[in-house]
């Protein structure tokens, strides 16, 4: 395809057709994916904990449950961090060269990012009902509900980022299956 100029600029249309698996799998590699969990923490850490003039301590603003607070951040930090782990392993996955290490390293990926998945649901669902019976009496100025909202609807997106990567962990696997068998049945070494 022809690139199309725009005075200066040149536009390329033929990188729309080649999204091919190597992008799909480097989904994680987006920045999007661990500013999902970015939000959830940090959402909750800067506006989750009101206190009132009458009360010395801190209390969470869902539900003045301090569980769900302690849970969106923790989820949340251990999703980053879990996301530059296996960023750092997609860096590296090209450079090993055993099939069946390249299987366990993806079967990790698919366990843990279904676990991810499953946690991110029961995360939305405690956060999303603490949150809903809540007292409007806690929170008369409603100090920080876009920041609890925001934790709220970045657990549900985070629901479908890690299926996603989970749907994609398992077509990688599906893929290096099949390289296992083209390499039994045409080894490299058997030719004249």
């Amino acid at each position: 395809m022809l690139p199309l100029e725009f005075g200066i600029l040149e536009f390329d249309p033929s990188w729309v057709g080649s999204w091919t698996q190597k992008s799909l799998r480097d989904w994680r590699s987006k920045p999007g994916y661990e500013l999902f969990s970015i939000v959830v923490f940090g959402s909750i850490v800067n506006e989750g904990y009101l206190n009132s003039a009458s009360e010395e301590e801190e209390f969470c603003i869902y539900n003045r449950n301090p569980n769900a607070c302690s849970y969106g951040v923790t989820v949340g930090v251990l999703a980053f961090l879990t996301c530059l782990l296996y960023l750092a392993l997609d860096v590296y996955f090209p450079q090993i060269s055993s099939v069946k290490d390249r299987k366990k390293a993806v079967l990790s990926d698919i366990g843990v990012s279904a676990f991810w998945a499953f946690l991110w649901f029961v995360g939305f669902c405690f956060l999303a009902n603490q949150w809903q019976v809540s007292k409007p009496k806690d929170n008369p100025m409603n100090e920080g509900t876009d920041a609890a909202r925001a934790a709220i609807a970045f657990s549900f997106f985070s629901i479908f980022t890690w299926s996603l990567t989970t749907a994609l962990a398992v077509r990688r696997f599906k893929d290096l299956s099949f390289q296992e068998e083209y390499s039994t049945l045409f080894p490299t070494s058997a030719q004249p």
